[in-house]
């Protein structure tokens, strides 16, 4: 299987490749410039890899949540890719990515989404997969859902940012924080792999950004509060 995956949702500008379970990958701190790095970095792994877009088998992107922008752009790049090769398409879970890279069996992922909330959800790992225990969510970091038992790792750079009030929040259940989570390509391929093409969505409409808020600023009058 051949996945070219892609991911913009934070500061950084990631791509992978996947072909029958080795990887390709690059990475670059882009800060702003998504929509003028991505293409090229993906037609420079295209061709470190000796192959075409029509020689892929699918294209994953990170859905999301994270950054507005940058998900527009990498869900924009994914359906315009797709339509031009005909290529199936599917959208992965960031937070799911994030909680890829760490090899604990429980995992809390909290991502920074700015205005003094976080985006949240659990996962349990059982034999090499993922089990969403929490789902994805959006809130306060003082008002993270109650997980069952203990034995917790935390992760995500909303861990970074709040690693107090979590940690309060599940008193005796994190036996630690991994900090300086993000997600990146590696682990939206290695998630996309895990399943069949048949999941990929054939009419690239259907692939579209995860946001969990429905804005992106405070209005005057909400600040401070």
């Amino acid at each position: 299987m051949k996945i070219l995956a892609f991911d913009t949702s934070t500061e950084y500008c990631s791509v992978a490749l996947y072909l029958d379970g080795k990887i390709r990958k690059t990475e670059t701190l882009a800060r702003h410039l998504h929509s003028e790095l991505l293409l090229p970095m993906i037609r420079e792994i295209l061709d470190e890899g000796g192959l075409e877009l029509a020689d892929i088998d699918g294209l994953a992107f990170g859905a999301g949540p994270g950054s507005f922008t940058g998900l527009r752009i990498a869900c924009g790049v994914a359906q315009g890719l797709a339509f031009a090769a005909s290529l199936p398409v599917i959208g992965i879970s960031t937070l799911e990515a994030i909680a890829q890279q760490n090899t604990h069996d429980k995992i809390i992922v909290a991502m920074d989404a700015r205005m003094g909330e976080i985006y949240h959800a659990a996962y349990t790992r059982q034999e090499n997969n993922l089990r969403t225990i929490s789902e994805p969510m959006l809130c306060q970091p003082q008002h993270a859902p109650a997980l069952p038992g203990s034995q917790w790792i935390g992760c995500g750079s909303g861990f970074d940012i709040y690693d107090r009030v979590l940690s309060e929040c599940y008193n005796q259940k994190l036996v630690k924080i991994n900090y300086e989570c993000y997600p990146h390509a590696q682990e939206i391929a290695q998630l996309a792999a895990a399943k069949a093409i048949s999941n990929f969505h054939t009419d690239p409409v259907q692939a579209a950004p995860v946001y969990l808020r429905n804005k992106v600023a405070l209005k005057e009058s909400e600040r401070g509060k």
